[in-house]
């Protein structure tokens, strides 16, 4: 019987493993904490490929609200700010900048995607099951009172913003107002705009690019018909980008009955209309930028629609189910750079 106790034994066992092993078993567990880390990112930002099991409370609410979508909303404000002509690099400026992005992201897209979570829970059940409410993380009266709490504090912030602006008309406060409402028809029978691929994805290209960049225009200037009416049309463009999220569910979409572009013309012929969309109506804002004799702003916008088309050409036409998150990750920075070039050059044009 041998004299050697249990850590003598551990020691000469793991001795005995071939150095090549240990180094394979090693790297092996590298690989799957790294894998492991991506996907509780991923479900923190309530992204594609996420993972369930999260068991505090303010990071499920977290993932409910969806970080990884208040960037647009957010950059839509810079935008706006910047298309005013009336922006300062002050600290009070920029303070109330920072006040309106939470609005527009924090409070008002966490509004919205929790109620789009909470009236997909069917949905999500089939395409995106570790989502919190069909998990079983999170309990339908606490998505309720979150969805409320979220929509009471951003009115009450855009009402605080309309009076930091002195405006007469509570501008940013109907603009919250009327994005909300939208939010909801959007998510909640009987309309459910969403059930439309196209009324559905216009609406939310319209949230994404014209609502914020109403609300920092309105913030440091007057927002007039012309901007509106630029903007409405911009969000065409944003129509094509959220046709790309309609991908990840056809299955879902196709099972419950939804018009989404993909389950209407398939998935070749949706990429190209997808693809269309975000390149003709960018041409077309250049365009005007010309017609107001803003031509290096024109230049550099259409410069940034190279690598989109580029991308679209590697990533998104080849295989639209594989790649629509790399083909996002890959363009739309050219296409949110695009859209602070055109503002910068409505704010220089003095439209």
């Amino acid at each position: 019987m041998s004299d050697l106790n249990p850590s003598q034994i551990e020691a000469e066992s793991t001795a005995a493993v071939p150095p090549e092993v240990t180094q394979a078993t090693s790297d092996g567990a590298a690989i799957d904490n790294s894998a492991e880390r991506s996907a509780k990112t991923r479900q923190l930002l309530g992204m594609k490929g996420a993972q369930s099991g999260e068991t505090s409370i303010w990071k499920i609410r977290l993932q409910l609200m969806k970080p990884i979508t208040w960037i647009p909303l957010i950059w839509g404000v810079v935008c706006g700010a910047a298309s005013s002509g009336n922006f300062r690099w002050t600290p009070e400026y920029i303070l109330i900048s920072a006040a309106c992005m939470l609005l527009s992201g924090p409070l008002l897209t966490g509004y919205t995607q929790t109620l789009n979570d909470f009236y997909d829970r069917d949905i999500d059940a089939i395409n995106e099951p570790y989502r919190p409410i069909p998990s079983g993380a999170i309990s339908i009266p606490q998505v309720i009172t979150q969805i409320l709490v979220l929509l009471i504090a951003g009115i009450a912030l855009a009402y605080g913003l309309d009076q930091w602006a002195g405006h007469g008309f509570p501008t940013i406060t109907v603009m919250a107002i009327g994005g909300c409402f939208l939010s909801y028809i959007y998510s909640a029978p009987p309309l459910k705009l969403k059930q439309n691929g196209w009324l559905g994805n216009y609406a939310l290209g319209a949230s994404y690019i014209a609502l914020p960049w109403w609300a920092g225009h309105a913030l440091f200037g007057d927002l007039n018909p012309t901007i509106i009416v630029l903007t409405l049309f911009y969000s065409l463009a944003g129509l094509g980008i959220a046709v790309v999220n309609d991908f990840k569910s056809v299955e879902g979409d196709r099972q419950l009955g939804l018009k989404s572009l993909p389950v209407m013309f398939g998935i070749t012929t949706a990429a190209w209309i997808c693809v269309l969309m975000i390149d003709v109506f960018q041409v077309g804002i250049a365009t005007y930028l010309i017609a107001i004799h803003e031509n290096l702003y024109a230049a550099i916008l259409l410069l940034l629609v190279i690598p989109q088309i580029t991308f679209q050409d590697m990533y998104f036409l080849r295989d639209p189910l594989k790649n629509d998150v790399k083909y996002q990750a890959s363009a739309q920075p050219f296409l949110v750079l695009g859209m602070l070039v055109t503002a910068l050059a409505l704010g220089h044009a003095g439209v």
